[in-house]
């Protein structure tokens, strides 16, 4: 055998062997895509993509096929991604409103294949993905600007859904007005209570009438059905593309810095991941002097820092509130196990809502 037909017996054993492991590699692929679509996880996941090729790179010896090996493992990672995006083709995902609103918005950037499908409320969409209807939800927990959705909040103590993720997405309104009008046309605005109240100075500015709607799509799809040039929205651009409405003016937010956070709320909890440094728990705490404290005071005694607490009434008892906490720490490791623990002797209720690597922004 010649040293030309050596090589190519070699090559011809590795591409068979490869061939095997790039099925198991996709049948991997196929498990993963699986489990993202029962927890609500969107496909593209970029830092661990970076992390995979940093790792295996370091593997390759001859620093002259580093770079071709980079190049084929990036090849190899889209592979496995357009196998997941073309399995989660069909998803279903729910959010409150419709289209344009910034959840649709939201949920379409978080999951790209998926058909979002826009329900009439916060409870509406959470029921969908209960039932079985759909199989997430993108719902909003914070803006910047305006703070809690407190609706949200109270969905998640009340219901059995789990959060695996936390997206956040910028916030830009827009005076939105049909064709021909102009900004002195205008006599009254028409947007959701949050957006009217983060443009209350632009308003005020206008001597704006007021009119609250659902969300910030259906004002403008009220908008565009009227026809009426003394009649404008607050909304997206992208809102008002779908509905045919013009931009007035572009950005009257009264601050710079809006952001709006949303969960993805699925029927399952993840599994708890070593890089899971992120938490959410929901809990009560007995009726005694110092438990509120004392719970506290427990999160911090096992090296877990809380970024926010927050209280809702229950709505059970005059005068009872439910806690909800984020934090920073892992709680499937051994201090998350005790921390836990131990906090479950000071609290009535204790439900940990979901735990994620980072907060995302889409």
């Amino acid at each position: 055998m010649t040293e030309l037909e050596n090589a190519r017996r070699i090559i011809n054993d590795v591409d068979k062997q490869m061939a095997e492991l790039f099925s198991q590699r996709m049948d991997a692929a196929r498990t993963v895509a699986e489990y993202k679509k029962q927890h609500g996880l969107k496909v593209d996941d970029f830092a661990r993509e970076e992390q995979i090729i940093a790792k295996n790179t370091a593997l390759i010896k001859d620093e002259d096929y580093k770079s071709y090996y980079v190049s084929f493992l990036r090849e190899t990672i889209n592979l496995s991604k357009a196998l997941q995006h073309r399995l989660l083709d069909g998803m279903r995902v729910a959010y409150s409103g419709v289209e344009g609103a910034f959840a649709n918005i939201a949920a379409e950037r978080i999951f790209p294949d998926a058909d979002c499908i826009g329900y009439k409320d916060f409870k509406a969409a959470y029921n969908a993905v209960v039932s079985g209807e759909c199989d997430c939800a993108v719902l909003p927990v914070e803006n910047s600007f305006n703070g809690d959705v407190g609706k949200v909040m109270d969905l998640s103590f009340f219901g059995s859904l789990f959060v695996n993720g936390i997206y956040s997405i910028d916030v830009v309104h827009n005076l939105l007005g049909v064709k021909g009008a102009e900004i002195s046309d205008i006599k009254t605005v028409i947007s959701h209570e949050q957006a009217l109240g983060q443009c209350a100075a632009y308003i005020e500015k206008h001597g704006f009438e007021t009119v609250e709607a659902v969300n910030t799509a259906v004002a403008v799809k009220t908008v565009a059905e009227k026809g009426d040039k003394t009649v404008a929205a607050i909304g997206s651009e992208e809102a008002a593309q779908k509905f045919g409405l013009q931009k007035l003016e572009s950005h009257i937010n009264a601050s710079n810095i809006n952001t709006t956070r949303f969960a993805v709320f699925s029927r399952s909890e993840k599994a708890r991941l070593e890089t899971d440094n992120n938490f959410i728990m929901l809990f009560t705490v007995n009726n005694a002097a110092g438990s509120l404290g004392k719970a506290v005071s427990v999160i911090g005694e096992y090296g877990f820092n809380l970024r926010a607490l927050k209280s809702r009434p229950t709505k059970e008892l005059v005068w009872s509130y439910y806690f909800y906490a984020e934090g920073e720490g892992n709680l499937g490791s051994e201090q998350g196990k005790k921390m836990l623990k131990e906090l479950s002797k000071c609290c009535s209720d204790l439900k940990i809502l979901g735990s994620f690597e980072k907060e995302i922004k889409v």
